[in-house]
């Protein structure tokens, strides 16, 4: 499973799990610093490209040391010409100049949720309307982001 939390506060995409990528270069690129209250930092170890080959591939996620979440930058989709359309519980990734949803995520709990593996993330919904940008996320903190996994929230 590949779950991965759409992010509106975080710059670039970013994951400590180093198998989630389909191909990764290994050189150190210095630190991102994650999270309000510790000002946690992760050493950058590396930069590669996560999705589904056949489907869709998502470039330049960084691989950092001692990150536990799985994380896409909403700015960074944006900076690549995609279009992220919010709903009311779900959410689509759209090819960048077309409507086409090319991912599908839901929304749990005010987390806005993508299994990248799973099938029904991939194409299941076409937008028919286009929503403003008004339906973005706010950034939710790393301890909440805990608690959502541990069934707390």
């Amino acid at each position: 499973m590949q779950q991965w939390y759409l992010d509106s506060g975080c710059s670039k995409h970013m994951t400590g799990d180093k198998s989630k990528f389909l191909s990764i270069s290994f050189k150190q690129e210095g630190h991102v610093t994650y999270g309000y209250n510790n000002n946690n930092k992760g050493r950058i170890l590396g930069r590669g490209s996560i999705g589904d080959k056949d489907i869709l591939v998502i470039h330049d996620v960084l691989y950092v040391q001692g990150l536990k979440h799985n994380l896409l930058s909403i700015s960074q989709l944006w900076d690549k010409g995609f279009q992220v359309i919010f709903k009311t519980n779900t959410y689509e990734i759209c090819l960048p100049n077309t409507k086409e949803a090319m991912l599908v995520g839901k929304r749990i709990n005010n987390v806005y949720l993508l299994d990248i593996s799973s099938p029904c993330s991939i194409g299941c919904l076409l937008s028919k309307q286009d929503e403003s940008w008004h339906r973005r996320v706010a950034h939710i903190h790393m301890n909440h982001l805990n608690k959502l996994i541990q069934g707390i929230l």
